[in-house]
């Protein structure tokens, strides 16, 4: 490998693999041939947003060896980007000594994840993990999270596959009252599932939709106009459970961005004003397959595997405490309503789409989907809590309960009803602090506890419509 692509923080702590050196060398002839100004160097944060600095081609070359700087306090902040913990606190209250202070954390590159962004001019991007500046990990790295879920898997013999079904909303904005910002003007009339004509009247985002995710090397299967006003649903092919959840970082801000250039608002938030008749979701599609054969473990001549049927019972066994990961945003719970085609209780069913799980069998196709995941949420975080709660089915051998026929009036246990109470849900589940971390199960909570008592704080319109001229 040349020189070039050696040294600096990098190398000093071993931090690229061979393959990762190869990359970083392609990555280098890509921008001389292109002619390519500017590198977008980006970390994903603790809720799934994307973070980082623009950085200019004469300055690439020495951010590749050496990474670049950035506040640890990103990764204290709620949604609002207020910090929760004293960061000027020694160790910011968290006992990790590298975050007092607002001190650095390092941004390193992984030259696999190096695109050209074919909307912005002359522009690429790369995926960056994080590590402090002794070279030692960031407990709080999403992306290092799963990552480490996905070696404890490897360790008991399977990998996992995981397909994404991202479903959200597409607006037009239009001029508002001065100061209170723009209206958003639906895009479809809604309660018209899959009509082609539906997806016709904005083919222009379509096609620039298509070109743009698959310009980007996204395993993008479908553009599918959904069932509620101005909504849509991208699916992509199921692939490695960590490709697929750097995949969706990559299509969410690719969705934005593009919608955004072409004067449309695309927002993955599940249920924006406007949108009552339909949330949005994600339902993640996930198997297992050995790691030494590389063949499907779920299937069986009788439906589910002993496998799948531990990994099932371990998903509804801790649905409650997941669901903090899965549902990560006070607006996500307004989805959780029965007869919505999303679940509202525990329960899994045999190809039903009300259920929270729908098993999908099939030889070498059977699946589990998921159906309680919001298009916001952190992909690393929402596929880890799967692995976690999967595993400990599986290796306690938990038994399957009976699967329900009409999962909206069965006396399956609720989902959690606000943030509030999934996070309560987390906190009192051992088996996420004994697989993530106790220290890192707290900081998630505790961020997530302050969103959530900030909305308590807000009068809403519903209150002000309710009780102003009543009381």
């Amino acid at each position: 490998m040349l020189a070039k692509d050696r040294g600096g923080f990098v190398d000093e702590f071993g931090l690229r693999s061979e393959a990762q050196y190869a990359a970083s060398a392609q990555m280098r002839r890509v921008i001389d041939e292109i002619g390519l100004e500017m590198v977008r160097f980006a970390f994903v944060d603790q809720h799934g947003l994307l973070r980082g600095k623009t950085i200019a081609r004469s300055a690439v070359a020495a951010a590749m060896r050496s990474g670049l700087t950035a506040p640890s306090s990103l990764l204290l902040k709620d949604t609002s980007g207020k910090s929760v913990f004293p960061v000027f606190a020694p160790d910011a209250g968290l006992g990790v000594r590298q975050l007092s202070g607002a001190g650095d954390v390092v941004l390193v590159p992984d030259p696999t994840t190096f695109r050209v962004l074919p909307w912005a001019a002359r522009t690429g991007w790369i995926l960056c993990d994080l590590r402090f500046p002794d070279g030692s990990d960031v407990a709080f790295s999403t992306r290092d999270l799963l990552r480490r879920q996905l070696s404890e898997l490897e360790r008991t013999g399977y990998r996992m596959t995981v397909g994404a079904e991202l479903e959200f909303h597409v607006f037009r904005p239009v001029a508002g009252v001065p100061g209170a910002g723009p209206r958003m003007e639906p895009t479809s009339p809604g309660s018209q599932l899959l009509h082609e004509e539906g997806l016709d009247t904005f083919d222009d985002l379509v096609q620039a939709l298509y070109r743009g995710l698959t310009a980007l090397d996204l395993p993008l299967r479908s553009i599918e106009l959904e069932f509620g006003p101005s909504q849509l649903e991208i699916t992509m092919e199921a692939a490695d459970a960590a490709e697929t959840a750097d995949a969706v970082v990559l299509c969410r801000s690719a969705v934005r961005q593009i919608a955004r250039r072409l004067g449309y608002e695309a927002t993955f938030m599940s249920r924006p004003q406007g949108a009552e008749s339909a949330s949005t979701g994600w339902h993640l599609h996930q198997s297992l397959t050995s790691a030494e054969s590389g063949q499907p473990v779920f299937a069986a001549p009788d439906g589910l595997s002993p496998v799948a049927r531990g990994y099932l019972e371990g998903l509804l066994t801790h649905a409650r405490g997941a669901a903090a990961f899965s549902t990560p945003t006070v607006n996500g719970y307004k989805r959780y309503q029965p007869y919505s085609l999303a679940p509202d209780r525990v329960a899994w069913g045999v190809d039903n789409k009300g259920a929270m799980v729908r098993a999908v069998i099939g030889g070498a196709g059977t699946r589990l989907e998921n159906r309680t995941g919001e298009p916001a949420a952190n992909p690393y975080l929402y596929i880890a809590s799967q692995l976690v709660s999967g595993l400990d089915g599986m290796r306690r051998g938990l038994a399957l309960r009976e699967p329900v026929a009409n999962p909206y009036e069965s006396d399956a246990p609720r989902l959690p009803r606000s943030l509030g109470e999934a996070v309560e849900a987390l906190e009192h589940d051992p088996v996420f602090a004994d697989a993530l971390g106790a220290d890192t199960v707290a900081w998630y909570a505790a961020i997530k506890r302050r969103e959530f008592e900030r909305y308590l704080l807000h009068v809403s319109d519903w209150e002000q419509r309710e009780y102003l001229g009543m009381f």
